[in-house]
């Protein structure tokens, strides 16, 4: 079990000594994708959607939400965030959200960037969810991430 940073020697959880860390630089960037009916995509699209400004709420839900993962994520480190963008990309069919974090710190911010994302589009759902019930979330993932004793990665 040791390959497991989060389990010790007896498999218990755990969070992970960082205090040995070199604190550098680091960035991730994660998107996901909403669909909906063309209906709900247009109303979004336009600003007519009655609770009100749905991108722009999106974007502000993901960015609290990155800056809140170590409370929502049992074993997640409090980070120092320096940068929490959330871009939402509408089209006929839905809306692709893409984040990105950074950080200068002991530990990276993959989560952080999956937060955003996820909240995002749950927020989206919920603004949306008078137009369309039947809208679904999912192609969550990490895109990238740089920086830290792994180094950097892409999908």
């Amino acid at each position: 079990m040791n390959d497991l940073t989060h389990l010790d020697e007896t498999g218990a959880a755990r969070m992970v000594d960082v205090a040995g860390k070199a604190i550098t630089p680091r960035e991730a960037v994660a998107s996901g994708r909403i669909t909906m009916s063309a209906e709900a995509a247009a109303a979004i699209r336009a600003g007519a959607v009655k609770k009100g400004d749905v991108l722009a709420t999106a974007r502000i839900a993901g960015i609290m939400a990155a800056k809140r993962t170590a409370e929502l994520i049992p074993l997640c480190h409090p980070l120092p965030l320096t940068k929490v963008a959330v871009d939402l990309i509408p089209d006929e069919t839905g809306i692709t959200v893409t984040a990105t974090a950074a950080t200068e710190a002991q530990t990276g911010v993959e989560m952080e960037a999956l937060t955003a994302v996820s909240t995002a589009l749950l927020t989206l759902y919920d603004m949306a969810k008078a137009l369309d019930k039947a809208m679904v979330i999912g192609e969550i993932r990490l895109l990238s991430k740089k920086g830290g004793k792994s180094g950097d990665w892409v999908a």
